[in-house]
């Protein structure tokens, strides 16, 4: 959406002026820079620019699965992120929270309970239909923030950081630094390259899913396809510690996340379930072919063979549904996420790859 409280606080991202007129077509009242688009349910402030590095978040083969069009509660890891987001960040009223690359802006619509200004920004359009409706939401880019000096008090930035390049990360971070107020705070979640050796664990995982897929019990493209783009700019903790004072932050508090139950639930359990789940949508497409083809005039038969990427993206909408309306299917996630917290308790303290942050601008 698009309330007047998004359009009090954004700012040309080129010149940081003011911005005047209707949503699908503000002016910069300093350098007269045009913006804008025909939609009404989020506001278009990418710069003029083109940088050369680009996300393959913008691909749509990425999407094909339509995931993004519906937003499921918090379970398995998104659950964990999310409890460690809140129990980091923790904003009050009177702070403008910005998440920092908000996908399909499924955070935002979990935590909307805050008792403060909430803002999404991403590079593209794949917002899901709530988000459009409930959130404010933006277009932009993180290396050029349409939002004025220290406005910002309070951000996140959830599995992003691990897609930008060193250059792009040290621009995302410094432009962070610029809109954000002395002693506020930037929480991220992502990884270093350098692991520590309980996560030789992720690797026997790994293993054993590329074993099931080549038995053809799981499929894993479409993951492949969302990591490709993986640049991991950071090696380890000491370079996190020096990039981020170089952009301006420090780290206040960290907590490192190597996920064995975790990954197992996810990379292999839920792998396995949405296969299934696949291989009767291409069943059930293929029985009532079969039957249409007997018919006279079977419309049905037409339709052909079902392909993957349909069957897969059947899979998830069928699991979306069992999620929302299925109290037993709930219950079992649920349980496998509190299975998956084991991973903070026993490895939380362990210096590991991928890590919870919270960075304080310093004055």
């Amino acid at each position: 959406m698009i309330s007047e409280r998004l359009l009090a606080v954004v700012r040309c991202p080129a010149c940081h002026g003011k911005l005047a007129g209707d949503p699908s077509a503000l002016v910069c009242e300093s350098c007269g820079r045009r913006y804008g688009g025909p939609s009404g349910d989020f506001l278009d402030l990418r710069p003029h620019e083109m940088f050369q590095e680009q996300t393959k978040y913008l691909d749509e083969a990425l999407h094909a699965d339509a995931r993004y069009e519906r937003v499921s509660p918090p379970l398995l890891g998104s659950k964990i992120r999310n409890d460690m987001l809140r129990a980091f960040l923790a904003p009050r009223r009177g702070d403008l929270v910005v998440d920092l690359g908000c996908g399909s802006g499924r955070a935002l619509l979990w935590n909307r309970d805050w008792d403060a200004q909430a803002i999404g920004i991403d590079i593209a359009p794949y917002f899901a239909g709530e988000a459009r409706r409930d959130v404010d939401l933006l277009l932009g880019d993180l290396r050029r923030l349409p939002f004025a000096d220290g406005a910002v008090t309070k951000a996140y930035s959830l599995d992003v950081l691990e897609h930008l390049s060193p250059e792009a990360l040290k621009s995302m971070l410094a432009e962070a630094a610029r809109v954000m107020a002395p002693g506020g705070e930037l929480f991220v979640y992502t990884h270093v390259r350098r692991n520590a050796p309980i996560a030789v664990g992720l690797r026997w995982i790994n293993l054993l899913a590329q074993r099931l897929e080549r038995l053809g019990l799981i499929d894993l493209r479409q993951e492949r396809l969302r990591k490709s783009d993986h640049l991991n700019p950071l090696a380890d903790i000491p370079e996190l510690r020096r990039v981020a004072a170089e952009t301006g932050f420090r780290i206040k508090r960290i907590r490192y996340y190597t996920p064995l139950v975790g990954g197992f639930a996810e990379n292999i359990l839920m792998r396995l379930a949405e296969k299934r789940l696949a291989d009767r949508a291409k069943g059930a497409r293929g029985a009532h072919g079969a039957k249409g083809a007997r018919g006279a005039t079977g419309a049905a038969g037409a339709q052909g063979a079902m392909s993957d990427e349909e069957a897969l993206k059947m899979a998830r909408a069928e699991g979306k549904r069992r999620v929302a309306e299925s109290g037993t299917t709930r219950a079992l996630l649920r349980a496998l996420t509190a299975a998956m917290k084991l991973d903070l308790m026993l490895f939380g303290r362990i210096e590991s790859g991928p890590f919870f942050a919270l960075l304080e601008r310093v004055p």
